[in-house]
């Protein structure tokens, strides 16, 4: 650690003096590396590439870079540009409002995030124009929504470590949103669009103008944008849903060979049903439906748990009951001014607001037969009332409560003033940046779900001495504005006791950022090889959240929710250099050979010093093939969610060995560690780019990438502490709470840097242009192998993710082995076709589970045995057709998934989820045939 801090600041030192001779500021960080396939064959100087700080050409980068450009944005024409980059095969689990829309309790509905490498969204570093973007969640998720899409020219991904060139969260890569900021003129565009259901109806309106002032010394733009989805409620009319779930092997025992768990279809909930099921003695199997009718309930071939396959499982399936697609509103409002003061300094403002708001409907509340009814209960039906002897149990799904309502509200204020240009010193041109910026992002998140204490003393209702039906509690406490509830049936309630019962949990926050930078680059000597290139600079960030909350989540009273407030703050200071050295040019054993080297040395307020830093090498031993290869150090430094959540709470369902592994709803309760540190990674990349010359228009790259990251931040799950405690270890027992009676009711989950954590893979791209027919033809194709990507926390059973399509945890965690996306364009004057094909590669439900029907191996908590462990492959084709109507406007149509493909139905259990319909939307469309038709102007 001391050592490390001496070379770091070292290094810093030596940097710090060359800014002071040469007093600059900072770099240009606009950023433009491996070129786009229109513009791989252009002639064109030195670019800046954002795989470095450095001016290089995108193909010498020793990081591997991947360019969106602007015609591919238009081509795809998406509502959000974050839907075309998550398709990007190095981008895996990223977060998205169609993947996360039954976690309520989360507070991310609403969310794109993106993930590069599956390794974490909070792991992927963006950037808007080389700066960095403020997070939009406590857990440090940047919502790629609070960028001005409309003025975005080009996304640069660069897929490897590059902390010491960007700083903290830069440890799968970055990704990078370039604005057009020297647009003049008026563009705008007019898009709707449509699923082939007639559902998720979506409009994005946008318009863009700039213009020069002042003879030409300023510079004026503004952006402005609104986009609008209506959402899906449930699945619409799409057939494709049939119950899969995961059911636990009622026959199975550890000698007889079969399988421990089932996947099958047509699986519903056995102590569950709309209008509530009676699941303890002589009326077992009594439920009741519209009006309170009774009848009994078929159970079907298998019954286990929860759960059974066949009889009335659709009746007792809430599956169908969140939505597949939340509804939202998004506005973006960008503008920008520079002025040259002299004929070597310009002054530079931009000032953006956005907001959001994203609403949906998730699921029913569920209570699985543990709601205990007494023989008095005055809501129990007269047909009944004799056969009632004592207590018993019922589950319920409480449809008379509706579905959960979730809203977010997300707003993003930012400023940015600064100073650039540059000047002569050290024999060379040097360019420089200096800046400040601040952003203020509010969030709001609710949820409209039941009060459980409500609950539980309005369902307990009984007659009162005037043959009144009250609460039982009111009998005591006649004031208490109890509203009696009726569990036995559907429509049988009032309004009057739903919304004595119904409440809202919300949290507001408040989260601020302020960085203060500046960089300087140039070229202060030369080596016999070429220019030595230098970019060096400082920054310092102030983090910090203000929140507040509704009087009720403190003492997790709600079914979900349950928000607390958190406060905290954090800053760092750091400061870095980077070079690019020539070693050799134009020598017989290589055309070219470069090192690159960054460092920086970084001090957090809450954690220390710490040191990253890179070395890479670019080598061409020909003008048509370079070979890479870069080693770094990154690290990600706790978020402010991780340091100081006050104690966000969270439903699920767990099973107690302590109780025989009886399953109980409990509450979750995940607080904050000030005493973490940061992740730290060691990566290595490996590369070849060829580029022949024999046929021109042709260039490709295929990259290694390996990733170890050790003093991960992890949480071991509510599952995996009650475990540990079972197992005698008493320290995981403090959270562990109970109520008079011994049962479970909540864990209380901190994270620690107790993991560690290991990828590796391969990324191939290739693209390819040549003149045809009177146009150009251009083919582009990227794939990304996985290889390994395995978490181990000393604790759980550590799993390779890789090949899992689905997982019995979440579908978030997907990782097939396989993904990629190629694209055909023709293209002439006045008209443009492309047609995209993208999919991955077939898989498992979850890699550690091991398939069997007979003469299975005995499970294990590690390697569960299960009937059928697959999911297939799929593929996707989607088009675009551009017409150009007249100078400077074009009509497009594009169309997502032409082959309307239903995803495949993912089963999930035995527990349930916070995603109950039983598919994987990270993976598999679920949204069907999407048209989107529009206008585009650009005058």
């Amino acid at each position: 650690m001391v050592r490390d801090r001496t070379i770091g600041w070292a290094l810093l030192g030596s940097s710090a003096l060359a800014l002071l001779v040469s007093m600059p500021a900072a770099a240009q960080q606009a950023a433009a590396p491996q070129v786009s396939t229109e513009e791989a064959s252009e002639p064109g100087g030195d670019i800046i590439v954002t795989g470095t700080r450095v001016v290089r050409d995108g193909y010498m980068a020793p990081t591997p870079t991947t360019v969106i450009g602007e015609a591919e944005l238009n081509a795809k024409a998406p509502v959000n540009i974050a839907d075309y980059v998550n398709q990007l095969p190095s981008l895996s689990g990223s977060v998205s409002p169609r993947a996360y829309t039954g976690a309520v309790s989360g507070g991310t509905i609403g969310i794109n995030a993106l993930n590069l490498r599956a390794i974490g969204s909070n792991r992927t570093l963006i950037l808007l124009d080389g700066r960095r973007v403020a997070a939009s969640t406590i857990a440090g998720l940047v919502d790629v929504n609070t960028i001005p899409q409309a003025m975005v020219k080009r996304v640069d991904i660069v897929t490897g470590g590059a902390s010491a060139n960007w700083g903290s969260d830069a440890l799968s890569g970055v990704v990078n949103f370039v604005l057009d900021k020297d647009f003049t003129g008026i563009k705008g565009t007019v898009q709707g669009g449509v699923t082939d259901y007639g559902d998720d109806k979506n409009i994005n309106l946008s318009l863009t103008a700039g213009t020069a002032f002042a003879g030409g010394r300023g510079h004026i733009q503004f952006s402005a944008e609104y986009a609008q989805n209506e959402g899906i409620d449930g699945i619409g009319d799409r057939k494709w849903y049939n119950g899969a779930k995961i059911i636990s092997n009622p026959a199975y025992t550890a000698t007889n060979g079969q399988p421990a768990l089932i996947a099958a279809a047509n699986v519903g909930f056995a102590t569950a049903t709309p209008g509530g099921i009676i699941t303890s003695g002589p009326l077992r199997g009594t439920y009741f439906g519209e009006g309170g009718t009774p009848m009994q309930f078929n159970y079907g071939s298998v019954v286990s748990g929860n759960l059974m396959i066949g009889g009335d499982w659709r009746y007792a399936d809430f599956g169908l009951s969140g939505d597949i697609s939340p509804a939202s509103t998004r506005q973006s409002y960008f503008g920008r001014v520079d002025y040259d003061l002299t004929d070597n300094v310009e002054i530079y403002a931009e000032a953006s607001y956005n907001r959001a708001t994203t609403s949906l409907l998730a699921f029913y509340q569920w209570g699985f037969g543990n709601v205990t009814i007494r023989p008095d209960n005055a809501f129990i039906p007269e047909a009944l009332r004799s056969q009632v002897t004592g207590n018993f149990s019922m589950g319920s799904f409480y449809n008379d409560l509706g579905r959960t309502r979730a809203t977010t509200r997300r707003s993003a204020t930012r400023g940015v003033i600064g100073l650039r240009g540059d000047f002569d010193a050290l024999g060379s041109n040097w360019t420089w940046d200096a800046y400040g910026q601040k952003t203020i992002t509010r969030t709001y998140t609710d949820g409209r779900t039941s009060i459980m204490p409500r609950l539980a003393a309005a369902t307990d209702s009984v007659y009162n001495d005037a043959g009144a039906i009250v609460c039982r509690s009111t009998l005591t406490d006649p004031t208490n504005g109890c509203v009696p509830f009726n569990i036995f049936g559907t429509g049988v309630n009032t309004q009057a006791a739903r919304d004595y019962i119904l409440g809202t949990t919300w949290a507001r926050n408040r989260l601020t950022q302020e960085v203060f930078a500046a960089t300087a680059q140039g070229e202060p000597f030369s080596t016999w090889a070429g220019p030595v290139s230098l970019a060096l600079g400082v920054e310092h960030r102030r983090e910090g959240v203000t929140g507040s909350n509704d009087p009720l989540s403190p003492a997790r009273s709600y079914f979900v929710g349950n928000y607390l407030a958190t406060t905290g703050k954090y800053n760092v200071t750091e400061g870095f250099v980077e070079a690019v050295v020539p070693l050799a040019s134009e020598a017989p054993f290589a055309e070219k050979l470069d090192f690159n080297g960054a460092v920086r040395a970084t001090n957090y307020s809450t954690s220390g010093f710490v040191t990253t830093w890179k070395a890479g090498l670019t080598w061409s031993p020909v003008s048509d093939i370079t070979f890479r290869v870069t080693r770094s150090r990154d690290i990600r430094a706790p978020n402010l969610s991780e340091l100081f959540q006050a104690g966000g709470a969270g439903t699920s369902a767990v099973a107690d060995p302590f109780n025989g592994g009886a399953l109980y709803t409990i509450v979750s309760i995940s607080q904050g560690n000030p005493d973490l540190k940061p992740e730290k990674a060691d990566t290595l990349g490996l590369g070849v780019v060829l580029q022949p010359s024999f046929i021109p228009g042709l260039a490709g790259s295929v990259d290694y990438y390996d990733i170890k990251i050790k003093d991960q931040i992890a949480s071991i799950g509510s599952s995996a502490i009650l475990e540990q405690c079972y197992q005698g270890l008493t320290a995981y027992c403090a959270g562990i709470s109970r109520n008079a009676e011994g049962i479970l009711t909540g864990i209380v989950n901190a994270p620690v840097n107790i993991a560690s954590f290991h990828a590796r893979g391969l990324d191939f791209e290739a693209s390819y242009r040549r003149p045809m027919l009177g146009g150009n033809v251009s083919l582009r194709f990227l794939a990304t192998r996985f290889l390994k990507s395995r978490t181990d926390n000393g604790i759980t059973p550590a799993t390779d993710l890789v090949g899992t399509n689905g997982t019995l945890v979440s579908a978030r965690t997907s990782l097939p082995k396989w993904r990629y996306t190629g694209t055909a364009t023709y293209a002439m004057d006045k008209f443009s076709l492309s047609l995209t094909a993208r999919g991955f590669s077939a898989g498992y439900i979850n890699s550690a589970f091991i398939e069997c029907t007979s003469g299975c191996p005995t499970s294990t908590t590690a390697n569960q045995t299960i009937n059928d462990n697959s999911m297939p492959a799929a593929m996707y084709f989607d088009a675009n057709i551009t017409v150009k109507l007249m100078d400077g406007i074009e009509t497009f149509l594009s169309v997502d998934n032409i082959a309307n493909k239903d995803p495949y139905q993912m089963p999930y259990g035995p527990s349930i989820g916070a995603n109950p319909i039983s598919i994987n939307p990270v993976l598999y469309d679920t949204m069907g045939r999407l048209f989107r038709a529009g206008v585009r102007f650009k005058l």
